[in-house]
């Protein structure tokens, strides 16, 4: 049986209205969400940087009761060492400030794949949800390589909450067919671009990026410059309005019901102003809606003429273009401290060390820096005493070299800097879903390259990778 599409009342402008040192009353705010449940709107998205969203809603379930509405959470943790004290110190801190003894759904988002910490927050968060402080666990902003090597890792993973709007249409790919086939629901957020997509701006002049925008609109217009111009944008309105002028609904109606027609879209969510800004009544018309195939295929053809988002879900947090309110990550982090451990090795050489069993059992480290010269071991999907990735030889290789780009990152180089990688695979009926990971991985940067059969150690190993790169 097919799950009904829902709509998510989303508090991320929680912290835009307090951006100025202002607090939001709890109490008042806990009350304006009091209409959202009674129009039918009971679940809320938050985060742990959401201001004091996790306050309100801890407020609204004192208030009105446990069962009266669901509050989804997020930990976006800062890049760096983390330890199963500090996942269970996060989620403590959330049940603490929400006011419940289980978290409903707890959304992780990871600032950087190379460095192996993302992958252990996960598994500590699982044990948690085993332990009962989790209902189910979800992902923010990952993209489908890594959700597929958390999938075919063993970790439950019930929904990936993702940019998804007319002007980004990334997730309506891969990461579509990917939650379709495995049974993960994707939360689309930014649907209404920060409110761009409202009879507000249709033939309104273009505005600059400044603070006269809110955080949502900042963020969004920088999605708009790089998909499309002010005067594409605006035939795009103007067609939105005359769908929704046929339907008796709004141009923001139109453009979430779109969103809910694509692959994998469980529910889109919905920013709320509590107290300040409601669009209630509105927003009950986006699951009644009916667009004809006519209709989703004339939106559809406007956009496809777009610029296409670079990359895939959640790039824009993790390399340029950083589609963020700032244009980059300073509103987010300081700095990217160093994934592995690097020491002096002799002759005036770096040694970086991954940690594994085996760089200490064979003696080996994971790269070896000399001058502006990097060496890399010969690297499998190995993650502590885990082998990552399952039996996808793909997620094994997308692992693997999330391990080279950690090693280089901790020299002071990047996948950029590579010149050169030697492939072993395990099985030859593989090699394809391996060199295909490899060119996106490389792409533009087309190292030399061999790929040999191999007898690889280790059975549970697909695939082993080398390489060489220099500054």
């Amino acid at each position: 049986m097919t799950k009904p599409k829902s709509i998510i009342t989303g508090l991320w402008q929680i912290a835009d209205l307090e951006r100025d040192g202002k607090t939001v009353d709890a109490r008042y705010a806990a009350n304006a969400m009091k209409k959202y449940v009674d129009a039918g709107f009971d679940i809320f998205d938050m985060a742990d940087h959401y201001g004091s969203a996790e306050l309100i809603a801890g407020e609204f379930r004192k208030l009105f009761g446990p069962d009266a509405a669901k509050h989804y959470t997020k930990w976006v943790p800062k890049p760096g060492k983390l330890s199963k004290e500090i996942v269970k110190e996060a989620v403590t801190k959330a049940l603490k400030r929400l006011q419940t003894d289980q978290i409903e759904l707890m959304q992780f988002h990871a600032w950087n794949y190379a460095d192996p910490a993302w992958i252990d927050a996960l598994f500590w968060l699982q044990e948690l949800k085993n332990e009962g402080l989790i209902t189910d666990l979800g992902l923010t902003n990952f993209d489908t390589a890594h959700l597929s090597v958390i999938v075919k890792s063993g970790i439950e993973i019930k929904s990936n909450q993702v940019c998804f709007s007319l002007l980004d249409q990334r997730a309506s790919k891969q990461m579509g067919d990917f939650c379709e086939k495995h049974g993960i629901e994707l939360l689309a957020f930014g649907t209404l671009a920060g409110g761009f997509f409202s009879e507000k701006w249709l033939g309104a002049n273009e505005p600059k990026i400044d603070k006269s925008l809110t955080w949502s609109q900042m963020k969004y217009k920088r999605f708009m410059d790089t998909a499309t111009s002010w005067q594409n944008y605006q035939s795009l309105l103007r067609l939105l309005d005359k769908i929704a002028k046929n339907h008796q609904v709004s141009i923001a109606n139109v453009a979430s019901n779109f969103i809910l027609h694509q692959k994998g879209v469980s529910s889109v969510i919905i920013g709320a102003r509590l107290g300040k800004s409601e669009h209630i009544e509105d927003n009950k018309k986006i699951l009644n809606l009916k667009l004809s195939e006519g209709e989703l295929t004339e939106i559809q053809e406007m956009i496809s003429g777009f610029n296409p988002i670079p990359g895939d879900c959640g790039d824009e947090y993790r390399k340029p273009p950083f589609l963020t309110a700032s244009g980059d990550l300073s509103d987010h982090l300081e700095d990217f401290p160093s994934p592995y451990p690097v020491y002096h090795g002799k002759n005036g050489s770096f040694k970086a060390l991954s940690g594994t069993v085996w760089e200490d059992i064979a003696g080996f480290s994971r790269a070896i820096r000399k001058g502006n010269r990097i060496s890399i071991s010969g690297t499998t999907a190995t993650h502590g005493e885990k082998a990552m990735g399952g039996d996808d030889p793909a997620a094994q290789t997308h692992f693997v070299i999330d391990k080279i780009e950690g090693a280089l990152q901790s020299l002071g180089a990047s996948l950029e800097n590579v010149t050169r990688t030697r492939i072993f695979i395990k099985n030859l009926e593989q090699w394809e879903a391996v060199a295909r990971v490899h060119g996106e991985r490389f792409a533009g940067i087309q190292p030399a390259n061999t790929m040999v059969r191999a007898d690889l150690i280790g059975k549970e190993y697909l695939v082993e990778i080398e390489a060489e790169a220099e500054l």
